[in-house]
């Protein structure tokens, strides 16, 4: 029996680097520390060699990358999707193959956090890290998110629970908010739940911004929350040592969108005026603030960049993934890590299955059983090391357990860009 310390989860963008792995002699592995998903992403892993795809078939490796540099170098407006769920190594190379080819990139955060990016560069983010949350804040406000389900030890281990440097009470000396449209598994766990009216986050948030600013609130509700509890929150909200906003796609993908999270910048912003205030975005994937780091690194922009011109030209809703697949802009794609015939619309995956793709992803999907070419790479966290970032933008290296029979999704493109040389 080995046991490894210290080991990085990769499901999540909480990164939780304090997994324990046990390595039984026989190869099986036992996971200690990790959330439910956690433990599943770990453990059911098959490190065993994998061989690559080609229309449903097995086929060697020169093979699969000569037929996959193919179809990637005679496509007019090639697609590469994904990126989320792989190491930033591999996300920059990925994106030197896009420029190599004039492609259009687009992450998953299209479909998630883009317009959190959106009001980032349009209003600015006061964040911080989840160090600083566990260490400080005597106040946590959640909007739109779902941490119980979505992040399972968000609120033991950054937030809620764990205590700190200037919260040595934890859970006892933080007041805890939470603001949905319906009663989650987290709103059993919080100090105080308000019930908003389905896309009315907007106006919700601004009642808020005046309030905190100082002005009078006539209206006796506004999106559905009685005047008494905005003006009791935004008094609770002011009067806190240090406070953190978590905010996840309840907020993102509902009505206003990136609108709305510049009202929620906003009042964080509000807010600094009178206390200590930090906002932080609930990152779903684990390496999706990475995606978007290397691509604003590369490119100048986080994602829906197409570089088909010789320069990048940033586009969302004109570059972003499910928008060209329905217009039936591309006529072939790249998935990286990811899974669009599992999420996206009916007319987008459709058109995906009907034009040549590739597929470079460590476990079979809905997306890479119908790949033209599927490329089974390494899983970072298991049997690779790499680079992730957490969703509060720390990054996070992550170690390897097992041994690897495959490569590496950064050498997977490595052999790709020689390819397409060729």
């Amino acid at each position: 029996m080995k046991t490894v310390n210290n080991a990085v989860c990769t499901f999540c963008g909480c990164l939780c680097d304090d997994i324990s792995v046990d390595l039984a002699d026989d190869g099986a592995v036992k996971i200690r520390g990790a959330c439910a998903n956690g433990k599943g992403h770990m453990e059911e892993y098959d490190a065993s060699e994998a061989s690559p795809m080609i229309r449903g078939r097995k086929a060697s490796w020169d093979e699969a990358y000569r037929e996959a540099a193919d179809i990637l170098s005679g496509a007019r407006s090639p697609l590469f999707y994904g990126l989320s769920s792989t190491a930033t190594e591999a996300q920059r190379k990925c994106v030197a193959l896009a420029d190599r080819l004039g492609a259009v990139v687009d992450t998953t955060s299209s479909v998630c956090h883009g317009p959190t990016g959106i009001a980032m560069q349009t209003f600015g983010e006061p964040t911080c890290s989840l160090g600083e949350v566990m260490n400080r804040a005597d106040f946590l406000l959640f909007w739109g998110c779902n941490p119980m389900v979505a992040h399972s030890r968000h609120f033991t281990r950054y937030s809620l629970m764990p205590k700190g440097r200037f919260t040595p009470e934890g859970r006892k000396g933080r007041r805890v908010v939470l603001a949905d449209i319906r009663e989650t598994p987290s709103a059993k766990a919080v100090d105080r739940f308000l019930r908003i009216e389905q896309g009315r986050d907007y106006e919700v948030l601004t009642a808020l911004r005046a309030l905190v600013q100082g002005r009078e609130m006539t209206a006796t509700s506004v999106g559905g929350v009685p005047r008494e509890e905005l003006v009791s929150l935004a008094e609770e909200m002011t009067r806190c040592r240090y406070g953190a906003a978590f905010f996840g796609m309840g907020l993102t993908m509902t009505a206003g969108k990136d609108l709305n999270i510049g009202q929620y910048f906003s009042l964080v912003r509000d807010l600094n005026a009178r206390t200590r205030f930090s906002v932080v975005a609930m990152r779903g994937h684990g390496n999706v603030a990475g995606a978007d780091a290397v691509l604003t690194w590369q490119t100048g922009y986080p994602f829906a960049v197409s570089l088909a011109g010789g320069v990048p030209v940033y586009g969302p809703g004109e570059f972003t993934a499910v928008d060209m697949l329905a217009r039936a802009e591309a006529d072939a794609a790249l998935v990286v890590a990811s899974d669009p015939r599992a999420h996206f619309p009916a007319k987008a995956a459709d058109y995906l299955d009907s034009i040549p793709h590739v597929v470079v992803d460590p476990n079979m999907s809905l997306t890479a059983a119908k790949a033209t070419v599927y490329l089974p790479g390494a899983q970072y966290g298991v049997d690779a090391e790499g680079t992730y970032y957490r969703m509060d933008g720390v990054p996070i290296r992550t170690r390897a357990f097992r041994e690897r029979s495959r490569p590496t999704d950064e050498e997977i493109f490595d052999r790709l860009l020689e390819e397409v040389d060729r």
